[in-house]
């Protein structure tokens, strides 16, 4: 389980070009922090997880991230 802080820290370590998403080229280049979002958000992937959960550009926000960490019941 992850705090909100824990998981901004985490977001804004994957959001290489500061752009206020990650993408799936992003998730990639990060394969230990992939990791640690699949296992907090319960999806198998990141194509899994933009697919269902991010924008129609292939991204995702941190509040886009942070509200599947909650229904995953992983934010504390």
């Amino acid at each position: 389980m992850a705090t909100e802080q824990e998981l901004q820290s985490l977001f804004n370590t994957l959001d290489r070009d500061r752009d206020g998403k990650v993408s799936i080229h992003e998730l990639f280049l990060s394969p230990g922090l992939t990791a640690i979002i699949s296992a907090e958000t319960g999806m198998s992937s990141p194509q899994e997880l933009l697919a269902r959960y991010g924008d129609k550009d292939g991204s995702i926000t941190f509040e886009e991230l942070k509200e599947v960490v909650k229904k995953a019941n992983n934010l504390t």
